[in-house]
């Protein structure tokens, strides 16, 4: 899919947000990882990580963001994301993370988007947009109505780190995103734990009937793997396939997908 609304990228367009021009203060960069489909052991999608310019952990950046310069960073995410994905020649999904409290009016506040995947020539329904269960909302009203705008504009929709929060069961049943990533605290160990496996389970049941497609992060172990794929979870990210690569593409050896 590759039509861009033109009405959104008319400059007589905007909102308070996107009237912030001011340049952002500090540089960052993205590290990408991929999430694997053991069906074929191909790659479904590459997740971009932020990191500091010369690698340094997300904290080191998330750490300059606030309320003054939250909704420039935003953009700033998703059009690097997209430009380095690009770069870097590739043709899977692009999962990136955004901040729902720094959007404003979704269909105006996507502008910048719809340009970098123009200017770039990436596929509108190969960009996934991620958010995370635990973040704090100011308007839980709003999140849903972003997620349902994305969607009307072709992108893909996944709430991550599912489980982690209070949230995630009354937000799947105001919205059913494509994608739910379960929180990797629910999936340590869960190959020797009989609690997490009644629960992952439960998830899966639920995800099965809504027609929402279930990722397990933080895969660290052949246990791990094994049990998710046995529960009906194919999509898989972790350290067991292969760490974040700093402004490249990583690469998974079929032994970390087979069973």
């Amino acid at each position: 899919m590759t039509d861009f609304p033109l009405s959104l990228t008319s400059p007589n367009q905007g909102c308070v947000g996107c009237q912030q021009s001011e340049p952002l203060g500090f540089d960052f960069a993205f590290a990408y990882q991929p999430i694997v489909d053991l069906r074929d052991h191909s790659i479904f999608a590459n997740e971009a990580l932020v990191r500091g310019p010369l690698g340094e952990g997300a904290l080191s950046v998330l750490a300059q963001v606030n309320e003054t310069n939250r909704y420039r960073f935003d953009q700033r995410c998703r059009t690097k994301a997209i430009a380095g994905a690009a770069a870097l020649g590739m043709q899977t999904h692009l999962s990136i993370n955004f901040m729902p409290n720094a959007v404003y009016r979704p269909e105006l506040c996507i502008r910048s988007t719809l340009e970098a995947a123009r200017a770039h020539n990436f596929p509108l329904d190969r960009l996934i947009f991620e958010t995370l269960e635990s973040e704090h909302v100011d308007n839980y009203r709003h999140l849903t109505n972003i997620l349902r705008e994305y969607r009307e504009f072709g992108f893909k929709t996944a709430i991550d780190d599912f489980g982690a929060g209070y949230s995630g069961l009354n937000l799947l049943a105001d919205f059913q995103p494509d994608l739910i990533k379960l929180d990797m605290a629910l999936i340590r160990d869960v190959d020797q734990d009989r609690v997490r496996q009644v629960i992952v389970r439960g998830i899966v049941t639920i995800c099965e009937q809504l027609g929402v497609t279930v990722i397990a992060e933080g895969i660290e172990s052949a246990g791990e793997r094994d049990f998710l794929s046995d529960c009906g979870i194919f999509l898989m990210q972790g350290f067991w396939f292969a760490k974040p690569a700093f402004k490249a593409l990583a690469e998974v050896s079929p032994q970390a997908c087979a069973n």
